[in-house]
């Protein structure tokens, strides 16, 4: 993902916040893990519904919370430049990428321990399992390629030239993959079967494509651009719609049981879409998160979003410019969403 740091902070608080839609209402109910420690990148955080944890990069390590109460309950440590963390259904197996090292390191889920490590290409970044071909699908941003890696033997085999910086991608389960190109403003398509790109969509002159998430039964694409949700047909490619969303956004979500669109505004908010068929798709009221929190993951047994951050100074900036981020701050924020 685009570059970023961040940290967490004191104890829950709880805030109450009104979506309406049309008839209904939804009730948000927000608490903020806190997790602490250095001031870290992060980047990505994933459930795995193998064992109902939250697993949340920073900066060296992986950190692994109680998904419901935000306790700790463990580190998975030495992954220096963290991006992303995968899961695979039939294995007790998790994969990590390691953006400073080159490489994929594959971890234990009961003991947390590294067990293997797999090398790769440049800043590997986003990654996720594949389920039509069971293979790892891993960014390299640097490189501008795909790493395909089997789960089975922890090596890779294919390597896929992109043509430019693959920021994350999705697959339609059906045998394409989705790629979105940052630096080309672009979504490449990958046969999941030969490992070939078979096509490049441009995004409407939207720019900096970050968050990408999918409906595969109306085949609407999403991608998050510079405070644009660009909806494509991921058949052909065509435009279906274009939406504004927050700034600084970085990450997307898709509920297929609620058919709702979330994006991770780093401004402090999640824009909310409701997708009511293949053409309709209306804006709901945000949610506010707090600055910062720009990066997202959803839980499909709760419906419950996830989103790292920390506090920042009011006046001081880092070396990039960036306000500081106050030490000892990193948290997650919780979201419950109530349909």
């Amino acid at each position: 993902m685009k570059t970023k740091t961040f940290i967490i902070t004191s104890a829950f608080l709880c805030l109450s916040l009104n979506v309406s839609a049309q008839n209904a209402t939804s009730v948000n109910t927000i608490k903020t893990f806190k997790i602490g420690g250095n001031s870290d990148g992060w980047d990505y955080l994933t459930v795995n519904p193998k064992n109902n944890l939250l697993y949340v990069s920073h900066g060296t390590r992986v950190n692994v919370l109680n998904k419901t109460t935000g306790e700790s309950i463990g580190e998975i440590k030495a992954t220096t430049g963290v991006h992303g963390i995968a899961f695979t259904p039939n294995s007790t197996n998790g994969f990590i990428t390691c953006g400073k090292l080159n490489s994929v390191k594959v971890f234990d889920i009961k003991t947390n321990l590294v067990t293997a490590e797999i090398p790769v290409g440049q800043n590997p970044d986003a990654i996720f399992y594949e389920a039509f071909s069971k293979k790892l699908i891993v960014c390299n941003g640097k490189t501008n390629n795909i790493s395909v890696i089997d789960p089975k033997n922890n090596t890779v085999v294919n390597t896929i030239d992109v043509g430019g910086k693959p920021e994350t991608a999705v697959s339609n389960g059906k045998g394409k993959i989705f790629v979105n190109i940052e630096d080309k403003n672009e979504i490449v398509v990958i046969d999941a079967k030969k490992f070939t790109v078979t096509n490049h969509w441009n995004l409407n002159k939207e720019e900096g494509p970050s968050g990408l998430a999918m409906d595969p039964k109306t085949n609407r694409l999403f991608s998050t651009c510079d405070k644009m949700l660009v909806i494509l047909d991921s058949e052909t490619g065509k435009l279906v719609k274009k939406m504004p969303i927050g700034d600084g956004c970085d990450g997307a979500v898709f509920d297929d049981k609620t058919s709702t669109i979330y994006t991770s505004n780093g401004e402090g908010n999640i824009s909310v879409i409701l997708e009511k068929n293949a053409s309709q798709f209306v804006a709901l009221k945000n949610i506010i998160t707090k600055k910062g929190a720009r990066t997202i993951a959803l839980d499909s047994s709760t419906h419950h979003l996830y989103l790292p951050t920390a506090d920042f100074e009011d006046k001081e900036k880092d070396n990039r410019g960036r306000p500081r981020i106050k030490e000892g701050t990193f948290q997650v924020i919780a979201v419950k969403t109530i349909k």
